[in-house]
């Protein structure tokens, strides 16, 4: 019986690898995807614009993953978050961590993303973001789908339906209450260097709306344009209340981040995610303990989360010269990342790696990782057909799933230029016991 029952999951399971593969219906309906972002950012020409300036930024193809492993992959969050919350764990990585990162003022961080590729073994999670774009413009695209393949035979349905916005409100009024007990946060600053210069700015824009039409002032700035006057963050003489804070200088360093830090250390400011939220999950180098069970253990890991995170945390270990030779050798296996990297910057799959790059590499603070290959999808343009790879990013807050999402793309990492490729919604293939019902868009759950 049990045998049988395998089966029947790897046979679903190879429904979903078949359906990546053979289904290139194309399911995004592109008008109503251009008049709901027109709606969400409050522009009558807001998506006009993205689609000149963004040409690979939606796909028109879903990607399909087992029910199963959603829920694996929502295992792999929990087994995280109950690590990271053991003494011995947060003492060694903030070990590595900047001093900053020792200040506890309560705010968890807004809009983790975990990022996976489905294997044949299962989900494995590559890395973890605390300033993960994207969450904003896929929710949207979600909502613009319509029937995929016949081949599914089942229909789809998003679920639940349109309630993302307030769970955004909800989560950064949990960030509020968390540092300052009670009440609600007046005045949010989106706050990054040159937003206007991000290729994310667009979703900046989307937040801001999403914001304000939950009853907050929102207001998009570069951290330059913040004052400390010794008791408030101010932008423009008014005082901000919390920051959505999507910087890369993750420990706030840089001298022109000095007003944002000064505001930040004194408790002046409420700022999600912060250093803290960054040195417990996103550092690389934390890879290498989430992926080291016997340790884990020592430090009092309950047993269903070692076993969850031994088979989803690739190997990984920092780079140092003692390791060097080893390392080289083995290199057509690994994954080699900047401990506190972002954006894919600086990545190198190992078999890619030239002795330049390898001298650049040990000159820095890298971790390598087991090379996990990435599921791929095939889509239909214009001069054929293109087989892209898939990466899953779950969005979090507190270890709840705010919403799932795919990113199409060829090449070594992700890069939202691929024609073809872009965000795409995830569309759960039944497992055995759920095979009577529809087949869910889980892009918002």
């Amino acid at each position: 019986m049990q045998d049988a029952q395998v089966s029947t999951i790897e046979e679903f399971g190879g429904k979903a690898e078949r359906l990546n593969r053979g289904c290139f219906c194309m399911t995004l309906d592109r008008n109503a995807l251009m008049a709901a972002l027109n709606r969400e950012a409050g522009s009558p020409d807001f998506a006009q614009a993205l689609a000149v300036s963004h040409t690979s930024l939606f796909s028109d193809v879903q990607v399909f993953v087992l029910a199963g492993t959603m829920v694996e992959m929502t295992r792999v969050v929990d087994a995280v978050e109950a690590a990271a919350r053991l003494p011995r764990y947060r003492e060694a990585a903030l070990l590595w961590a900047s001093p900053i990162a020792s200040l506890d003022l309560g705010p968890l961080g807004a809009l983790m993303g975990y990022d996976f590729h489905v294997t044949a073994g299962g989900p494995k999670l590559i890395e973890i973001n605390t300033n993960a774009g994207g969450a904003f413009l896929n929710a949207v695209l979600a909502r613009a789908q319509h029937t995929c393949c016949t081949e599914a035979r089942v229909p789809f349905e998003v679920s639940p339906p349109r309630d993302f916005g307030s769970k955004i409100a909800g989560m950064f009024i949990d960030e509020w209450r968390r540092q300052r007990g009670s009440g609600r946060p007046s005045m949010i600053a989106i706050v990054d260097d040159a937003p206007e210069e991000q290729y994310l700015m667009p979703e900046l824009r989307m937040a801001k709306a999403q914001l304000e039409e939950h009853g907050f002032e929102a207001v998009i700035t570069d951290a330059d344009e913040l004052l400390f006057d010794g008791k408030a963050l101010l932008f423009q003489g008014r005082p901000v209340d919390l920051v959505y804070n999507r910087l890369v200088d993750f420990a706030l360093e840089e001298p022109r981040h000095a007003a944002l830090r000064a505001a930040y250390v004194g408790g002046n400011v409420v700022v999600t995610p912060n250093p803290r939220a960054h040195a417990l999950f996103a550092d690389k180098r934390n890879l290498t303990l989430f992926s080291d069970a016997d340790r884990l253990k020592r430090w009092g890991l309950a047993q269903n989360h070692l076993d969850v995170l031994r088979a989803a945390v690739p190997a990984t270990v920092i780079v140092s010269p003692d390791k060097a030779d080893a390392l080289w050798q083995d290199r057509r296996n690994l994954f080699f990342k900047p401990a506190r990297g972002h954006g894919s910057k600086a990545a190198y799959r190992g078999d890619k790696v030239t002795r330049k790059v390898w001298a650049e590499i040990l000159a820095r603070e890298y971790v390598a990782q087991a090379y996990a290959a990435p599921g791929t999808r095939n889509v239909q343009l214009d001069k054929g057909r293109a087989e892209l790879k898939i990466d899953v990013r779950l969005y979090t807050y507190a270890g709840t799933i705010l919403l799932a999402a795919a990113r199409l793309y060829q090449g070594q990492t992700t890069n939202m230029r691929m024609p073809g490729g872009g965000f795409a919604p995830v569309l759960e293939v039944p497992t055995p016991l759920e095979a009577r019902c529809p087949i869910v868009l889980r892009s918002v759950l």
